[in-house]
């Protein structure tokens, strides 16, 4: 069994017991053991002021792409070896570790590529320089610089590589050390890619450090230049921003909380037609893919009245052929869920829904499986729920079932109708529009904006090119309003600025236009 070690002030370091259990979700067998107890907190952050900060900022933009270039290549060196050990903790298919592990090289990738144009300095201009008075010499002008505390980030236990390490390019492209705590449950291959970079010597002393076990005590020890980035529930995510960091200290936060997703199928869409299958198959996939489990997951579908009788067959018989069972077998489409947390969660979210929208297709109860050992995993099927009265069923714009669990709603066909049903949900971070008529979506898209991180428009033209509905692209923001946590993280150079203090400088307008080129 594995023994998960924290690596911290640029050692590794077994935690104290008691420690905690890694499961194998799809047939309970414990595969490791890990705990944080002992770990000092407040030398872990101030190894990484100290040490890492600097290390970081002397390469400069140019010089921290390229640390990321190397993280991505030696990251993707072992590329499956690291999809044997999602496949194992996170009872993910074959598919959804290699989604997962892309998703983190491809994002250090393109965050190697963004760095390398920025040139060898620290910081960034905001906008042009403006005359403050009626003399042409004295000018303002905005410029971001790093931030000189850490960045710790908490992350969710379904995306144990791509969380860490989006949050990360970003956070070392703007030059602030990292302390990464995963979620305990899955972080089994967060520390196998951390073990990697260690041993490939790749990272700058201090500016990576990794908490593996529970570290409410970090959070004691964050100061007015640190920054938080957590992901998860909406109600943890309210007790982080009370906290003594953002409330004492002002402590920068920035929350990716529960999101109620949506798709919207306009009113012109015909079964069988570039559209509609594009629909019917993103839907599908935001069901089946990581069993459910992804914040971007579609969890609500509004479509015209007169389709919804078809959609619904249409899903019913697509779900039909998934296999659910465990990932090392051939042929399973969908794994477990990834703990029995999870799964009580996911029975307990059914049977409320159930009571405001009716069960069309599947079940909450154990299914069938393939390759599992008989009474064990934490496996759930595909249910399909439908509500005739959206209005009338509030659990459904309020309560996600984090699983492979979706609900149809009818709505009258006009833009105006479903952007007001969408909203329902107090902000999301994405939401799909499919349509073919151009001025459904010019008028749905303005309408579902304030609401959402991100919307994707899908017509005619894009069906068969656009990336699904849940993919996070790092070129896009990701995050969103409301219940989804306020946040915003990525969109290329935007998500440095989390990581950075914008200053407005005011002088000589000589001086300040060549201050970067010292």
């Amino acid at each position: 069994m594995i023994t998960i070690q924290n690596y911290v002030c640029d050692a590794w370091q077994v935690g104290a017991a008691p420690r905690v259990s890694l499961l194998n979700p799809a047939t309970e067998e414990v595969l490791a053991e890990t705990s944080s107890a002992g770990v000092d907190f407040a030398a872990t952050l101030s190894h990484a002021r100290e040490v890492g900060g600097p290390a970081l900022r002397a390469l400069g933009f140019a010089g921290r792409a390229e640390l990321l270039k190397n993280m991505s290549a030696a990251l993707h060196e072992h590329r499956e070896r690291l999809i044997d050990v999602a496949m194992a903790n996170g009872g993910n298919t074959r598919g959804d570790a290699k989604f997962d592990i892309d998703g983190a090289t491809g994002t250090l990738g393109y965050y190697a590529s963004l760095g390398r144009k920025l040139g060898n300095g620290n910081a960034l201009w905001d906008g042009e320089s403006e005359q403050l008075t009626r003399s042409a010499r004295f000018h303002g002008r905005h410029l971001w610089v790093p931030r000189q505390g850490v960045a710790v980030h908490i992350n969710a236990f379904n995306f144990p590589a791509w969380g860490t390490f989006e949050k990360a390019a970003v956070a070392l492209l703007a030059g602030m050390p990292v302390v990464s705590k995963p979620a305990t449950a899955t972080c089994l291959l967060a520390y196998e890619m951390v073990k990697i970079l260690v041993e490939a010597e790749i990272m700058p002393r201090g500016s990576f450090q990794l908490i593996a076990g529970p570290a409410r005590a970090l959070l004691q020890e964050l100061q007015a230049q640190d920054v938080l980035a957590f992901t998860g529930s909406a109600d943890t995510g309210a007790r982080l921003r009370a906290g003594p960091g953002p409330v004492e200290r002002s402590v920068r936060v920035n929350i990716e909380a529960d999101s109620l997703n949506s798709a919207v199928l306009g009113p012109d869409l015909e079964p069988g037609d570039g559209v509609y299958s594009r629909a019917l198959a993103n839907i599908v996939k935001e069901m089946t893919q990581k069993t459910g489990q992804k914040c971007t997951a579609i969890r609500r579908v509004f479509v015209a009245t007169g389709l919804i009788d078809t959609l619904q067959a249409d899903l019913s018989a697509e779900l039909a052929e998934k296999c659910v069972g465990n990932p090392a077998e051939k042929g399973v489409d969908m794994g477990p869920l990834t703990s029995a947390d999870q799964l009580r969660d996911y029975r307990t979210g059914v049977a409320e829904l159930s009571r405001q929208a009716r069960i069309v297709f599947g079940s909450a109860e154990r299914v069938e499986v393939r390759g599992a050992p008989e009474g064990k995993g934490y496996f759930a099927g595909p249910v399909l729920l439908r509500a005739d009265k959206p209005e009338a069923a509030p659990l459904v714009h309020s309560r996600e079932v984090f699983g492979p669990v979706v609900t149809l709603m009818p709505y009258d066909g006009s833009a105006a109708r479903a952007a007001e049903l969408v909203a329902l949900g107090g902000g999301s971070l994405a939401c799909s529009v499919y349509s073919k008529k151009r001025a459904f979506l010019a008028e749905i898209l303005p309408a579902l904006a304030p609401y959402h991180g991100r919307v994707l428009a899908i017509d005619g033209k894009v069906a068969e090119l656009a990336t699904p509905h849940g993919t996070v692209l790092p070129q896009v923001v990701h995050g969103g309003p409301g219940r989804a946590g306020g946040g915003e993280e990525l969109g290329g150079l935007r998500g440095l600025r989390f990581y950075m203090q914008r200053c407005g400088l005011q002088g000589n307008r000589a001086l300040l236009e060549k201050l970067l080129e010292a």
